[in-house]
């Protein structure tokens, strides 16, 4: 069979697997997971091979990747993890629970809920420490009260986000603070809180190595799912597939070549001046991928490959082996932000390896 490069082969069924290895792993302290399908773009295939791994709620940052979710027919409850004031009326009409921390658009929320004649369903997200979205505590009770009075909102929840924007690492203490927040908030409102979203895949240690949860009962899950490792560390974690996942590149150019420019040097292609090792004469291989493909930083070739640079179309890289080829295929594991840049990139065909069963599209 004749595949496509660039490619990124997908395994669904150890996206599954991993879903489920979370699933029976959180459901055993009562905590639920939502899979995010943001890394990659809401392929529906990665959502159906999560669901069928267990998870209860599909998350994704992007009103359209949800829709495409959905007429390929998925109809798990579906949970906007950012709101546009912009998209307000969408949200209404294809999402289920969004997460939210600004009031104006919690009115035009409610406005379009009104039209739409539905009663949309809101996580009231917390900061705690680390700045990226979140209501201060401060502020926090009074944000509530306003919620409460607009019409056609229902708040189901409370959640935190951390170690995404300032690195701060989820802990007994501020989990802790999370949960004294939910019951303070339940006693003032005479309210009870359904879902108490304590983070992402961060957690995972916390999650370990703690006693009790306190009152999270959901954490949002993308990366474990999908790369098999929590996100403090970039461990590994135990029990779960990391190459569910591979990138896969033609070789255009396979030459012995000096490792350093020769002429006068400038800017490079995204105006940075680089700077260059003294390798000597050594095999240079290049692929047909470039920054416009992938986040090189993001791809992990194997250890007779070294990544040396790139330009748009190109990746450069210092081979240990002599005998690749022009034509030959050269394959990288992939981090996150490889992850994210691969799948979002149009120019690189996506191949599930295992498809039956999972809808793939």
């Amino acid at each position: 069979m004749n595949l496509f490069m660039p490619r990124i082969e997908i395994s669904l069924f150890q996206i599954q697997k991993n879903a489920q290895f979370l699933s029976e792993l959180y459901m055993g302290k009562g905590v639920s997971i939502m899979g995010v399908t943001k890394a990659v773009l809401g392929e529906p295939s990665v959502a159906k091979a999560m669901i069928q791994g267990g998870v209860k709620f599909i998350a994704d940052s992007r009103i359209e990747n949800i829709v495409r979710m959905k007429k390929a027919g998925i109809s798990i409850p579906f949970v906007l993890l950012r709101t546009p004031l912009s998209q307000t009326e969408s949200i209404i009409k294809n999402v289920n629970i969004s997460l939210n921390t600004e009031m104006e658009t919690l009115r035009k929320l409610s406005y379009h809920a009104k039209e739409q004649n539905k009663i949309h369903q809101v996580i009231i997200m917390a900061e705690l420490g680390d700045l990226r979205e979140g209501v201060l505590l401060s502020d926090l009770s009074q944000f509530i009260r306003k919620t409460l009075s607009l019409p056609h909102l229902a708040i189901i929840g409370i959640g935190c986000n951390l170690a995404c924007y300032g690195g701060v690492i989820p802990d007994d203490k501020n989990m802790q603070k999370l949960s004294e927040l939910v019951d303070s908030l339940e006693k003032e409102f005479q309210m009870n809180l359904e879902i108490i979203s304590g983070g992402n895949s961060a957690n995972h240690e916390w999650f370990k190595s703690c006693q009790n949860v306190g009152r999270v009962n959901n954490i949002r899950l993308g990366e474990s799912i999908l790369l098999g490792c929590e996100t403090v560390n970039r461990k590994a974690i135990p029990g779960l597939h990391t190459g569910a996942f591979q990138l896969v590149a033609e070789v255009i150019e396979s030459k012995k070549k000096p490792s350093l420019p020769f002429g006068k040097i400038g800017q490079d292609a995204f105006g940075n001046i680089p700077s260059f090792q003294n390798r000597g004469i050594h095999q240079r291989v290049i692929v047909a991928l470039g920054n416009q493909d992938a986040m090189p930083s993001g791809l992990n070739f194997n250890n007779k490959l070294k990544l040396l640079g790139s330009s748009s179309d190109h990746i450069i890289l210092d081979s240990k082996c002599n005998s690749i080829k022009v034509g030959d295929e050269v394959r990288a594991s992939l981090n996150y932000g490889g992850l994210l840049s691969t799948m979002t990139s149009p120019f690189v065909r996506k191949h599930f390896t295992d498809c039956n069963g999972y809808g793939a599209i």
